[in-house]
């Protein structure tokens, strides 16, 4: 797979901290590429330079890209903290599911804007939102219902923002590919939302 300068940037931009993110191999996510300021957080992601200016399907790829990636991550810590097999499952379906729409994404990136730079934009309804205050250091260190609280309420949130970025697509995109896949992702994270909500009440979990 071809990793562009955005995924190195999205990479190292949802690293907190390297022994959390090295379990998903994303190997060598430090601040070097950020003039050695250490490890950013999802709040301190930036938008692309001029991203606005571009077409509204370029930034949608780009933006969906890091957005994939940083539930990815989140997903990649389910296996070995949460208890209940339902979730566990649920997340490998979530790691197949935008792994692949990630591959999708970057072969139209390829087709449509080889060449155009990248077009991150963190102000596109949905993801800033959805990317603010991500509890990664408090998942990476819970474990039981702790932390299936903390992750499901986390997901939640970040899925809602992926629909309501999906849906501007189905008014905004150009071009039809994109249309059919932001009718793919509303219809799973909707369902995705709903199992996740009735797992919380279903198991009581509360976060500490």
């Amino acid at each position: 797979m071809r990793v562009s300068h955005l995924t190195s940037i999205a990479l190292v931009s949802l690293a907190l901290a390297g022994p959390v993110f090295a379990q998903g191999g994303h190997a060598g996510m430090h601040g070097d590429a950020h003039g050695g300021k250490g490890p950013m957080s999802h709040d301190t992601m930036k938008s692309s330079p001029n991203a606005a200016r571009a077409a509204f399907d370029h930034q949608f790829i780009d933006t969906m890209i890091v957005h994939h990636q940083s539930a990815i991550d989140m997903a990649q810590l389910v296996d070995k903290r949460a208890g209940h097999d339902e979730l566990k499952q649920m997340a490998r379906k979530m790691m197949d599911d935008q792994q692949r729409e990630i591959s999708q994404l970057q072969d139209w990136k390829q087709q449509w804007y080889a060449g155009k730079g990248d077009a991150v934009n963190m102000a596109m309804p949905g993801m800033a939102e959805s990317m603010k205050g991500m509890p990664m250091e408090k998942m990476a260190s819970a474990s039981g219902a702790d932390f299936e609280a903390l992750f499901i309420d986390a997901m939640v949130r970040h899925h809602r923002g992926a629909v309501r970025m999906a849906e501007l697509a189905q008014k905004k995109a150009g071009h039809p590919e994109l249309k059919k896949m932001s009718q793919d992702i509303i219809r799973e994270q909707k369902k995705e939302i709903a199992d996740m909500l009735k797992w919380k009440k279903e198991w009581k979990l509360t976060k500490k």
